[in-house]
């Protein structure tokens, strides 16, 4: 877990995790820019499926996933064709994933980022950052197994 300063922004509050896996970056961005693979990564263990959205996300796409309890809608705001993705949550955290080709594979970080969180001294105290790290420990393991 760390918190962060990155260029142009204010202090950022940043969960990161990164590991090596064993395919290349356009088979991975292959399978992280269809949202109806979401749930077999997810290690919140949250993620049901896809209730509306493309096949494909790029910039801009909006996707409503069912959650367990609740259905959210996030939005693609980042978007570097094999390199990088990530989208937004309707609670203003972004989920972002990095790629990066390495020796032997893929070197992919995956950050939770609340910096637009408006209460991140209340989202500290309640844990929230600590969960995510298990999360994006659980969901980069799965990926990882996916191509072993």
């Amino acid at each position: 877990m760390s918190t962060t300063t990155r260029p142009g922004m204010p202090t950022a509050a940043l969960v990161n995790r990164r590991v090596v896996v064993a395919a290349t970056p356009s088979v991975i961005f292959t399978l992280l820019t269809a949202p109806g693979e979401h749930a077999g990564l997810d290690g919140t263990g949250e993620v049901r499926g896809v209730v509306e959205g493309p096949q494909r996300l790029e910039l801009g796409s909006v996707f409503r996933i069912r959650m367990k309890g609740y259905t959210t809608t996030n939005t693609v705001v980042e978007f570097e064709h094999d390199a990088l993705i990530a989208w937004r949550h309707r609670g203003r955290h972004v989920w972002r994933w990095q790629l990066r080709a390495v020796p032997g594979g893929t070197e992919v970080t995956e950050t939770f980022d609340y910096t637009a969180k408006r209460v991140r001294p209340l989202v500290r105290l309640i844990g929230v950052p600590k969960r995510a790290g298990t999360a994006l420990d659980k969901t980069l393991t799965a990926l990882q197994a996916r191509f072993a």
